[in-house]
């Protein structure tokens, strides 16, 4: 297997990627709160962890990748107040809440389909794991770091603090974060601003309610991905990801629910993508300055020049490294598109190539460093914009090929081939959009054809000859062969 090399957020360092029990790799990602269609920015944290997980398969792990989705408990400004996301727009639409999360996760997994993002090994639902998140809140109570307030249950930073440290993730100090917050002191249930629901009780209008030991509520945010992270992974696994929004307070309150209730976190490597921005803002439902995935794709919004294909947005994303800010404009994506073509254009032109009978010097050198400086760009800490430069040298040499200004011989344009399509189709996860055109094109072109030749069956059967030859002649004009047997007809196209 290779050395690989992760940035962990909690030791904000990248380290050499030693997993608990190799070769069985555990993964949580967040997903997505279902309340609206997917969106540029659910698009970055998919796209990068679909690719950690292809490549830890590819270099031989075994990968147990969870996502979950959220629909329940996400209340608005990710606060311990207000309406819960999905509850509010059931409102909104007079619909039920779970009408609403299955519709938007209907609409996920169609724009993750299109992105080519693969599906997790698993993809629990918050709704469904209300046991799980139950038992976590008994056990942090039981631990002392909870207390009940009104029906409602908060975890108790101050106390966990005295022990532990909260903020370990983050580099936040609570004393700063009780002193910010002193002013709004006892307006509310909580004994600091900075304690987070665990469990809250449902008011009258609110609409998701399940019962439990302490009222008829639901569960706080933080709890869904610390209970069904441990049920689906075990107490320690290696991987936690998602955007890095969610370093405080999602992922913070997380960690402190794992030591509260188990006595230390569950996670050995945290992991975070960097935002997709606006102008420098952040893109999200929240600001109202988000564009659908559905937008980009069929270019109907007011911000964009044109359509945008699904491999180019994720030849957009990759081609910035996931640590880094990436914002967006329409000259960013057209340029993405132009790399997208480049890059499966020099892909095409592989069967193009005459070999010869051994390669020029610069060639060889080139072809046989390849594949390890892409498995190097990869193992630093997923460098993806280096394979995609890498891969863009490969289309120059390509070229030189074709113009006869180089040679290769047979086996270096085998492995030429194979590291190109390794890189390009299972690592880096894009998908030639032209051939899958091409493909549709043929099957609706086949059908038409067909139907023709039915029209020329019933003809003969009618012994309407005339009609029957007519068929066959202008078929015959426009390129195709077609053979009356005992079996039946058969016709294929003259190339």
């Amino acid at each position: 297997m290779q050395d690989l090399v992760i940035y962990n957020t909690l030791h904000r360092k990248k380290e050499l990627f030693q997993p608990i029990a190799a070769p069985h790799v555990g993964m949580y990602v967040c997903g997505p709160t279902v309340y609206g269609d997917p969106h540029l920015g659910h698009a970055r944290p998919a796209i990068t962890f679909d690719i950690l997980f292809r490549y830890l398969q590819h270099i031989g792990y075994k990968v147990r990748y969870v996502r979950n989705i959220t629909d329940v408990g996400h209340l608005e400004h990710d606060a311990d107040e207000g309406d819960d996301k999905i509850a509010k727009k059931a409102r909104l639409e007079q619909l039920e809440p779970m009408e609403i999360a299955q519709h938007y996760t209907n609409s996920y997994h169609d724009a993750m389909q299109e992105l080519n993002v693969l599906p997790p090994s698993i993809e629990p639902h918050a709704t469904g794991h209300i046991i799980e998140q139950e038992q976590l809140v008994e056990e942090i109570i039981n631990n002392g770091y909870a207390y009940q307030s009104n029906g409602s249950v908060y975890f108790d930073v101050a106390k966990f603090n005295e022990k532990h440290k909260y903020g370990v993730l983050s580099g936040r100090n609570l004393n700063d974060m009780i002193n910010n917050s002193r002013e709004l002191a006892g307006v509310s249930e909580k004994r600091n601003q900075v304690d987070f629901a665990l469990w809250k009780r449902a008011m009258p209008e609110h609409i998701m309610r399940w019962p439990s030991q302490w009222s008829e509520g639901f569960p706080g945010w933080h709890c869904e991905c610390t209970a069904m992270g441990r049920k689906y992974l075990g107490n320690h696994f290696d991987i936690h990801g998602g955007g890095i929004d969610l370093v405080f307070p999602h992922h913070e309150c997380e960690i402190a629910q794992a030591v509260a209730s188990q006595g230390d976190d569950m996670v050995k490597y945290w992991m975070h993508n960097n935002m997709i921005t606006i102008n420098g803002q952040k893109m999200g439902k929240s600001l109202g300055n988000f564009i659908t995935l559905n937008e980009f794709f069929s270019g109907k919004h007011k911000s964009l020049d044109q359509a945008y294909s699904p491999m180019t947005i994720r030849f957009f994303i990759i081609s910035a490294h996931y640590r880094s800010t990436v914002d967006f404009s329409n000259d960013a994506l057209k340029a993405a598109q132009k790399g997208y073509e480049k890059l499966m254009n020099g892909i095409e032109d592989l069967k193009k190539i005459q070999t010869s009978t051994e390669s020029d010097a610069n060639t060889k050198l080139f072809v046989n460093s390849l594949r390890k400086k892409c498995y190097d760009a990869m193992n630093d800490d997923l460098m993806t914009p280096a394979v995609i430069s890498l891969l863009f040298e490969a289309c120059h040499v390509i070229n030189l090929l074709i113009d006869h200004k180089a040679q290769i011989s047979l086996s270096d344009s085998k492995e030429l081939t194979e590291v190109m399509n390794i890189f390009a189709f299972d690592i880096l996860g894009l998908r030639n959009e032209r051939s899958i055109n091409n493909e549709a094109r043929e099957e609706a072109f086949g059908k038409v054809v067909d139907m023709v030749l039915e029209l020329r069956a019933k003809a003969k059967a009618e012994k309407n000859w005339a009609v029957s030859d007519q068929i066959r002649n202008a078929l015959s004009e426009a390129g195709f062969q077609v053979k009356d047997t005992k079996d039946g007809v058969s016709w294929k196209l003259d190339k």
